[in-house]
């Protein structure tokens, strides 16, 4: 919209150092799934972002998990609306047995939570975007952040 003042050219865009930032210090996060039917569902988790995986549990009957199984697209984003941060990527299932020790030694760091008996799930990121509102300025990606 052209009230929104987005640069045409790189300066003044977000970095994805910016991003990150906002993504490893969010307390909540919100996951959009997609229902069987269609409809939209989201709702708040706790999660962890490692190297660029974001990692969260839940309960293997719980409804983002019923809608996961049937259709791997889904959208994790940070909780703070002024500051938002937009991930969209894949549901990679389980992680690996490996990974999950690491992922329950950061949820203790970030949450002060024992986490043991609890399996973590993994978003593989696509593409991501940004933005930031302030009284003073706002600034939005012009481009996506794009992942392998």
């Amino acid at each position: 919209m052209p009230d929104y003042r987005i640069s045409r050219d790189k300066d003044g865009l977000l970095p994805w150092s910016w991003a990150r930032e906002r993504l490893d210090a969010s307390h909540n996060y919100w996951v959009a799934t997609t229902r069987p039917d269609g409809q939209p569902h989201v709702t708040a988790v706790w999660g962890v972002w490692l190297g660029d995986v974001f990692y969260f549990s839940m309960g293997a009957t719980s409804r983002k998990a019923r809608n996961l199984a049937a259709n791997t697209s889904c959208t994790v984003t940070t909780e703070h609306a002024d500051e938002a941060v937009i991930v969209e990527g894949k549901f990679a299932g389980a992680a690996d047995a490996s990974v999950q020790a690491t992922v329950r030694d950061a949820y203790k760091r970030k949450y002060d939570w024992d986490t043991e008996g609890y399996d973590f799930f993994a978003v593989r990121p696509l593409l991501a975007f940004a933005f930031t509102e302030s009284a003073a300025s706002f600034a939005q990606t012009a481009t996506r952040w794009r992942f392998a």
